[in-house]
């Protein structure tokens, strides 16, 4: 019986050597599994979990005033602060009439003024950073001028 016992504690220490021979390979494939879902979870944590928005591009600007003198109702149009620098446009203004806004760097401030149909008499000026730049006149039934001025490079007061 000495070598049935023999060959049964031989069977028995082949048994255990097959179930740990593959451990080493699955203990790295599960620390390596491990460290991959950590960063992952790191990484995913820094750009999920913002609690601000991102925030516009400021646009630099300067400070324009326009300003519409005379007489009657007029529309104007005019430049003011936006990323495309479309016109605001306000309809039936009774004359006189002034306003300072903050106009985009590389978009030429103007000023358009319209009369209506009872005419009358009205005269638009324009100044960059508090300096006179133009002026112009219109008269008359659906009258028409525009005052622009061209903004000066690398002078921005955002």
């Amino acid at each position: 019986m000495p070598s049935n016992e023999l060959a049964e504690n031989a069977a028995r220490k082949g048994n255990e050597n097959e179930g740990t021979e593959g451990s080493p390979r699955r203990r790295g494939l599960l620390i390596a599994a491990v460290v991959l879902l950590a960063c992952s979870g790191l990484v995913g944590y820094g750009t999920l979990d913002t609690d601000e928005p991102p925030k516009p591009r400021a646009v630099p600007t300067a400070e324009v005033t326009y300003e519409v003198t005379g007489t009657g109702t007029a529309k104007i149009s005019y430049l003011a602060r936006s990323e495309d620098g479309t016109a605001t446009v306000e309809k039936a203004v009774t004359l006189p009439w002034k306003k300072s806004v903050r106009a985009p760097l590389g978009k030429t401030p103007t000023v358009a003024v319209v009369l209506d149909g009872k005419g009358g008499r009205a005269t638009c000026t324009l100044a960059i950073h508090g300096k006179h730049v133009q002026r112009a006149t219109a008269m008359g039934e659906y009258g028409r001028t525009t005052c622009t001025g061209a903004l000066p490079p690398g002078d921005p007061e955002a």
